[in-house]
Order: C-alpha cells, then structure tokens, then sequence
C-alpha cells in the first residue's frame, strides 16, 4: 500500500501548487477551443482527423518492429569509451582471511561410518586450507564435532560433550589462539538454532553438505560471528575431493558411492538432515578405490609383518567368456593390474582361481587361458571343471553345452600349465634364506614341521634343536607361532623343503636384513 499512498499524496500536492491551476486553464481552453471548432467547422474536423490518421500510420509503418526489440534485448549495450571502468568492491574475505596457518585442528567423530567418510573429507578440505591436525584435544586451536541425529541418545552424547568443552575453552589463556568449537554432520542441520544460542558455546555449525564452507565459517568465528550454513543440496557429493584419513593407524578404509536417502522410512530422520539421494560419478569412485588399493600395495611391501601375496581370482583367460561370466573386466585389463602389483611388491607371490568348459567356451577361449596361466606363472591355484548351479543366472540364461569329457580334458591341461609355471616360481628360491611363520607338525611327518615363508607358500623343515636367536643365544625347538629362518633346499611346485637355522623374530629379522 505504500507506493499507492506516495501517489495519492502527489496527486494532491499538484493540485494546491500555483502550476496546477495553470494546467487547468491551458486544458478549458483547449476543450472550448475543441467544441466550438467541431460545430462551427465540421469539415474542418473531418480533415483534422484524416490528417492525425494518416500521421499516425506514417509513423507506425516506419517504427520499430518486434523483431527490432528481440535484436535489441539480446545484443548487449556497449560501453561507451568516454565513461570510466568501474571496478567490482573487493570481496568481504580475502583468499588470505581463509587459510588456517597453522592453527591445530581436533576432530571427534560420533556415530555411522558415513560420519566417519564425513570426518575425512572436513579434514582434507581444512588440510588444503592451511589446518594442521592434532590429537590432543588441549593443543587444538579448533575442536570440530562430527555428529549424529539418528537417536536421542547420540544428540544427548554431543550436549554432555559440548558441556566438558566450555571449561576447555574457559581455561584458554588469553595469549593464544582464541579457541572455536564447530558442531558438523546430522545434528548441525537439525538443531542449528539451538546449538547456536545454547550456552553460547558453539562458534560455526556445518551442515553434511557444507563443509566446502569451514574455511570461511572459520574466517568470521575470528571476526566474532556465529555462523552456520546447514544448506542441503541436490548435487553435492564432494566428488572431486580426496578423503584423507584422520587416523595413521587405521586398519580399514570407506568408500562412500552416495549420500542422502530417498527410502522415507517412518522411524528415520536421515533423508531430512542429509537431504534427498545422490549418487558419485562412477569415476570418482574409482579413483578413490585404486588410491586406498596402491596404499594397500605400498603398505605390502614396506611391511614385514604383511604376507606378500595377494590371490587375483581370474576364471578365464578369455574375454569372451568373462563376459559371460559377467566378471566385469577384460583379459588386457586382468594382465595390466598382474604387472602393476609386480612393480609394487617385489617377490609378491600371486594365487588365482580357473573355471575349465564354463558355458558357451570354445577351444580358441580354452587356449587363451592356457596361455594366461603359462604368462603370468602363479604360485597358488585352484583350478575346477565348471558344473551349473541352481538358481544361478547361468542356470536361467545359459546352456552348459560344453560335454563332461571336454570340461575334464581342459581342466588337466590347465593343471599341467599351471604346475609347470608354479615350479618355475618356486625354483627360484632355491638357495634363499626365508622367513617361516610355524603352524604346527607336517601332516606327511611328525619329524618334520611345517610354516608359511612371506608368499604364503607352504615350507616343509626337520623338527629339531636350533639356535635361538640369529646370535645363537641357546637351543630351543619351534613352536606354533614362532619364525624360524629356513634355507630352501629343494621345491616343487606345491611347496618348498628347507633346514632350520635358528628362531628369530620379526623386529630381529628386519633388524638384520
């Protein structure tokens, strides 16, 4: 109503003001003019009217068209020369207002693994910002909390927390740092307002989809604002960044492929405080799979209390079959990452599984098997005549129409090439000094014992006195459990012979080696 109350005021002020009378009488004027002229002069204003017609079309007909306005609208106007360049304000946070320097961050992570990938990818947006990481909650400059919602009893977990922090914080000597405590995940995008006003004690809140904001949340806590963004989104799934783990001694890795959740259970808060399902692109992931699988393989060879031996299930030599097989990769790809695990972990030891007349299988697919085990020359296999399964999707789509004495005669070609290859491997230990992990009495002799060297091939030694320790510190005899340093005297291709030297361990035998 406020710009139709401006306009009646106007209205009214022009009709008191000295000018407003004159208008009038300008107007009586015209109209008298107007009346006497149209009765005293009817053919005057006859032509009157065909003349303002006719003036009327000329214009129309030589003005703008509506095509003239579309070209208009989408052809920017230039600037003119003579006008001075307007440069845009500078932004509100510089680049250098949102780098970290150093200061220390604590994490603490509360509920699902999903906030455990959470936690990661915070950590490695803070890292490239300038953040550096500690796990000590009294050096932290920021103290971050990765929460959950899915129960009561998790959200009560963070207040009683949050309660402990207000002394940390009270405690904080006014020559350091000041410090801020950020609340992320579930419980930031359910009860941002609270969490902000309670106690006063939080500085940021991040909801699930903005920790691409901790930087510049971190920016204005400094400036003495608290601030939260709890947006959801429809497309963030942080695809293009690295989760770096919080933790150098974790002994397991995730991989989130998706985020949100579409199911609407009745009991579930999930889809509202991580927003509707969406999906990584497919290389994303795997990206992210073959780094955790190169650190696997770095962690393989820098370790001596990891066996080298990895089993590379293959089934078939044949791309056609693995198709069939549906195993999702081709025989080129099987060979590429047979060579990149050999570059990676030298001595690695290789095992793998073989299907002999898998439906469909030619002898052109058979001797392309053939020649994949003679190529790569595992130490371990296991090799099987195919038989159909029940309920399989074979067992519904395909034929097995490869007869019995075909499958039987495959299968022990495919034993001779892989015997042949194993013992070509195992030779070439012949000679060597290894490491032997002790299970127990041989199974063929009571006086002998039997291990595992580093490739998880099983070493067959005598059962008697030997040193213990590389430095002979006395006689003992191997128990379950204990290393043992065996040269390998004889092989073949299902397991190694050797004599006892002495008993070791793992922190002695690196020590030496």
């Amino acid at each position: 109503m406020q710009p139709l109350k401006c306009a009646l005021k106007t209205s009214q002020t022009l009709r008191q003001s000295p000018l407003s009378s004159v208008i009038r009488q300008i107007l009586r004027t015209y109209r008298t003019t107007s009346h006497l002229n149209a009765k005293v002069y009817p053919e005057l204003e006859k032509q009157q009217d065909d003349r303002l017609q006719r003036d009327f079309s000329s214009r129309l007909a030589s003005g703008p068209t509506f095509q003239h306005f579309l070209r208009n609208a989408s052809v920017p106007q230039e600037k003119s020369d003579s006008s001075a360049a307007v440069e845009d304000p500078p932004p509100y946070l510089t680049p250098e207002a949102l780098l970290g320097k150093g200061r220390k961050v604590y994490l603490e992570t509360y509920g699902c693994q999903m906030n455990v990938n959470d936690t990661e990818i915070a950590w490695a947006i803070l890292q490239k910002s300038g953040y550096l990481r500690t796990n000590s909650l009294h050096e932290a400059d920021v103290i971050l909390l990765v929460t959950c919602s899915i129960r009561e009893k998790a959200e009560q977990a963070i207040w009683n927390r949050l309660k402990r922090l207000k002394s940390v914080k009270a405690r904080r000597l006014r020559s350091q740092v000041p410090l801020r405590i950020g609340i992320l995940g579930c419980m930031a995008e359910r009860l941002r307002e609270e969490i902000l006003h309670r106690e006063k004690l939080v500085d940021i809140v991040a909801g699930p989809d903005a920790y691409r904001d901790l930087p510049r949340l971190l920016s204005l806590a400094d400036s003495g604002q608290r601030s939260a963004n709890v947006l959801l989104s429809l497309e963030e799934t942080y695809a293009d960044i690295m989760p770096v783990q919080t933790s150098s001694n974790a002994t397991s890795a995730f991989v989130s492929i998706m985020r949100g959740c579409d199911n609407m259970c009745s009991y579930c808060i999930v889809p509202f405080t991580r927003g509707r399902e969406r999906s990584r692109p497919i290389a994303s992931i795997l990206e992210e799979v073959k780094k955790l699988s190169q650190q696997v393989l770095q962690l393989i060879q820098e370790r001596n209390n990891i066996c080298k031996q990895i089993h590379l299930p293959a089934q078939s030599g044949s791309s056609r079959v693995l198709e069939l097989m549906r195993r999702g990769y081709t025989r080129e790809a099987y060979l590429d990452l047979i060579h990149h695990i050999r570059e990676s972990v030298s001595g690695v030891s290789l095992s793998s599984d073989f299907i002999a007349g898998f439906c469909g299988e030619t002898e052109d697919d058979h001797l392309q098997t053939l020649s994949l085990l003679q190529e790569v020359r595992y130490n371990v296999g296991f090799l099987f005549a195919y038989s159909m399964r029940q309920k399989t999707r074979a067992y519904h789509r395909l034929q097995d129409d490869v007869p019995e004495e075909v499958k039987q005669r495959r299968l022990a070609e495919l034993v001779v090439a892989f015997r042949e290859g194993a013992t070509e491997a195992n030779m070439a230990m012949v000679g060597h000094t290894q490491l032997i992990l002790v299970e127990g009495p041989s199974k063929r002799s009571t006086t002998e014992l039997c291990g595992r060297n580093d490739g998880n091939i099983r070493v067959i030694f005598p059962d008697i006195e030997m040193g213990d320790g590389i430095d002979c510190r006395g006689l003992i005899r191997a128990q379950p459990g204990d290393y043992v340093l065996v040269k390998i005297t004889s092989s073949n291709s299902q397991s190694l012979k050797g004599v006892a030297l002495c008993r070791t361990s793992l922190q002695e035998y690196s020590a030496h080696r």
